[in-house]
């Protein structure tokens, strides 16, 4: 019996090559969509959970209370770790970890150096290694970082210094010309899936001699990137773990501080919640999770609406053969499984080719996320499981209706040819799936367009200072001596193509921040609010283009002796005229920097758009400088940057030159939503494609069904143009309507979604009609072409046409 249920329907499919074409075409592009986004939330969703304690690890962030609200950091005060196994003695494990990137000078043993620069290099305590299940080639993990100089490497740091890392283990390295560490473990290269990218670990021990030595007992600080975590007992649930923290902060911390708590974090959440952060730099709210999987379903519910759509349609045709089969004695029942089994073939044809081309954009989409997912069907049997339920789901929501609806055919009717398309269904139904396809469309269509509106936001919003053309070069941490700055200015301000040069800690917008609280006006109490520190030379602000709106820039200086801010920062002083400013002391940290303000510019924005203005106070202090600022005339980068590099390498031999544009630094600030922007625009195309693929399926049906109606128009006097409006007005009609559904849908979803940045565009019409617009100029080159070779037909034909 099924086996000649398997060779009627492969004859069928092949009678009708078209529609079955169609429909494997449509259900493949829309399974391979929902594959690859499987294969991003199952990629997403994994991280860290290789841990044995994964479900007892919690990691300890700060939660600051200011004037703006509530703020937090990843990091905490350095003493918090020691403090936690003496207040806590019931938790059994902690472990802190510091990331501090630096430069690794490396012997090669042919007395040749490799200079190279390493941002995932750690600082940890041996227990961070009994608690995390990192895998090791060699060293014993409970060991190998009790030395305060010896350092671990993964088996690809080894390689890229060695060449081969069994020959790794002994040999020393030297961190940023100074420390020199023996390398006494290999680990495994830690998988993709892990918010820990180590490359270098060494000792925690070896922070004491550090430039962190001085905040190793400081409870006032908090350093982003400074993490600890505990393994939590049974016994000792997180809401009192949490509960008892404060206390814990009040305790140690000084009492204006005391408000600014700890709290534990899930080693789950640290990958999803972008209020902390993690060291990949990477999150992946649960809320965007969600919404790629309702892309997800949405593009596969599109797909089997084309089926449905297209199999009642065809059901007409086929009202003779069940009634024959009906006489013969088949039953409604089996009627049904041959038409499932009709599905079912087409489905499986569909997920073979959607699992082909998954595989194929597969290395795309890697490079796209910069990730590193992989399709694997034999060690992967969530994947196996995922492809066999949705072959399932599909086979069923696409089949299951035409099924029941053309095994319920009357033999005597459907014999006599009198079944029509309203006993099918009816066009009603047909125009309500139409409908449901072009609302999902276009609601991914709006949210499309408004992503890339943002984006284009971002890129084109003037941020308060120039930051075109110019170049950032990290400056050494030992190498700010006055008389080596001078030389590097001068010599960089000889060539003639390099316009302004200033020395300062950071650019104007950038991410490493330094922020602080302080006394004003000779106030007995710090401000309830931070402020963002731009230490700078004084020819920082004309290389940026800062305005001032009162006062002047402050005077060259090694140390800190005038201070300039930026309006915001009187704002929330209560200073409404800049001028008052003027002459006001500020005072860091108990006087140990302390000056007048001489000067207040316009605001500028010191992070990414997605964050309000921040207060900023900018002044001179030598001995922090880590960034030289070049700015250069347009077009002439070829020629200054090779004098850049000759000039560093001349000034720093012992360094590694690097060097970024500014401009691309701000932009990698939005890394994620572009990256999201461009995932946005592919599923927007494949909703619109399968859609368009049903629509065209849809109106050829349609002609052939029409074509006598046709002949008689064209014999009575219609127009070809007449005719293609006839046969396209429906669908315009129907792709308003379900604009008309998806409108305010699009716009309750982005409404909540830009609320998320703190500069953003305004939801206006323009994008609603270019959505709708281009939906329907889609629409019409998809049915235009079978529309018009209708409406040219020779009339004589159509009418001879049974």
């Amino acid at each position: 019996m099924f086996k000649n249920y398997f060779k009627t329907a492969l004859r069928n499919l092949k009678r009708n090559k078209s529609y079955a074409m169609i429909n494997v075409l449509g259900l493949a592009v829309g399974i391979a969509a929902s594959l690859l986004i499987f294969l991003i939330i199952q990629f997403e969703t994994s991280f860290d959970n290789f841990h044995k304690k994964k479900n007892s690890i919690y990691r300890l962030g700060t939660q600051f209370h200011n004037q703006d609200g509530i703020g937090y950091s990843d990091g905490v005060s350095f003493p918090t770790g020691p403090a936690l196994r003496i207040d806590f003695p019931q938790i059994k494990e902690v472990a802190s970890i510091f990331r501090n990137g630096g430069q690794i000078t490396v012997e090669d043993g042919s007395a040749r150096l490799k200079k190279l620069n390493e941002d995932n290099f750690y600082y940890a305590e041996p227990e961070f290694f009994k608690m995390f299940d990192f895998g090791w080639l060699a060293g014993n993990p409970q060991a190998c970082l009790k030395d305060p100089h010896s350092v671990v490497l993964t088996q690809a740091t080894a390689e890229k210094y060695f060449g081969d890392w069994k020959t790794a283990m002994g040999k020393t390295i030297k961190y940023e010309n100074k420390t020199l560490y023996k390398i006494t473990g290999i680990l495994k290269n830690p998988p993709p899936n892990t918010d820990f990218p180590l490359s270098v670990v060494a000792s925690y021990s070896a922070l004491q001699n550090t430039y962190i030595k001085d905040n190793l007992n400081d409870w006032v600080s908090t350093f982003g990137g400074a993490y600890t975590f505990v393994v939590l007992p049974p016994e000792f649930s997180p809401s009192k773990f949490n509960a008892q923290l404060i206390g814990f902060a009040k305790k140690h911390k000084p009492a204006e501080y005391s408000k600014d708590a700890c709290v534990a974090q899930p080693l789950s959440e640290i990958h999803y919640d972008d209020r902390f952060g993690n060291y990949s730099n990477h999150t992946f709210s649960h809320s965007l999770i969600t919404a790629l999987a309702l892309i997800g379903i949405f593009l596969i519910l599109i797909a089997c609406v084309n089926f449905i759509n297209l199999a009642t349609a065809q059901a007409v045709n086929r009202s003779r053969e069940v009634g024959v089969r009906k006489v013969l004695g088949s039953n409604r029942s089996q009627l049904a499984l041959q038409f499932l089994g009709e599905t079912a073939l087409i489905t499986i044809a569909a997920v073979i080719i959607a699992v082909v081309v998954a595989e194929s954009a597969l290395p795309f989409l890697n490079k796209l996320l910069e990730t590193r997912m992989s399709m694997n069907f034999i060690f992967d049997p969530w994947l196996v499981l995922f492809v066999i339920v949705v072959a399932i789901l599909v086979t069923f929501l696409s089949g299951l209706y035409p099924a029941v609806i053309l095994s319920g055919f009357n033999p005597i009717t459907a014999l006599k040819s009198k079944i029509t398309s309203k006993m099918v269904g009816g066009i009603s139904l047909r125009r309500a799936l139409v409908v449901l396809q072009f609302a999902i469309a276009q609601v991914l269509i709006i949210g499309m367009l408004i992503v890339v509106s943002q984006m284009n936001f971002f890129r084109n919003a003037s941020l308060g200072f120039d930051k075109a053309a110019i170049i950032t070069v990290p400056l050494p941490g030992d190498s700010t001596s006055k008389t080596k700055i001078d030389y590097m200015r001068n010599q960089l301000l000889a060539n003639k193509n390099i316009l302004k040069a200033s020395f300062s800690f950071k650019s104007p917008s950038a991410e490493g921040n330094w922020n602080s609280d302080f006394k004003f006006d000779h106030s007995s109490k710090n401000t309830d609010f931070s402020a963002n520190l731009k230490w700078a030379d004084p020819d920082y602000f004309k290389t940026y283009n800062l305005q001032f709106v009162a006062g002047r820039p402050y005077y060259p200086s090694d140390t800190v002796r005038e201070f300039v801010v930026n309006e915001t920062l009187l704002r929330k002083l209560g200073i409404r005229d800049p001028k008052d400013a003027i002459g006001k002391e500020i005072n860091f940290w108990n006087n140990n920097k302390v000056a007048n303000i001489v000067g207040v510019i316009r605001d500028f924005n010191s992070y990414s758009l997605r964050q309000p203005m921040a207060p900023v106070v900018l002044s001179t202090w030598r001995d922090v400088y880590q960034t030289i600022n070049i700015k250069i005339k347009p077009g002439t980068e070829k020629s200054v940057l090779p004098y850049v590099e000759k000039l560093w390498n001349q000034s720093f031999p012992d360094y590694v030159y690097q060097y970024e544009f500014l401009d691309e630094t701000i932009t990698n600030f939005y890394k994620q939503e572009n990256q999201l922007s461009m995932l946005y625009k592919i599923f927007a195309a494949i909703a619109i494609f399968i859609s368009c693929l049903g629509l065209y399926g849809l109106v050829s049906f349609m002609a052939v069904q029409r074509t006598k109606e046709v002949g008689i128009r064209k014999v009575l006097g219609a127009s070809a143009q007449h005719i293609v409006y006839l046969l396209s007005k429906e669908f315009t009609l129907l792709i308003i309507v379900a604009f008309i559904i998806s409108a305010p849908v699009a716009y309750y979803i982005m409404h909540i979604l830009l609320q998320n940045y703190t500069y953003r565009i305004p939801l206006s019409a323009s994008i609603f009609l270019l959505a709708i617009v281009s939906s329907i100029i889609i629409a019409w080159i998809t049915v235009g072409q079978r529309a018009i070779k209708a409406a040219i037909a020779n009339p004589v034909k159509s009418l001879r046409t049974e």
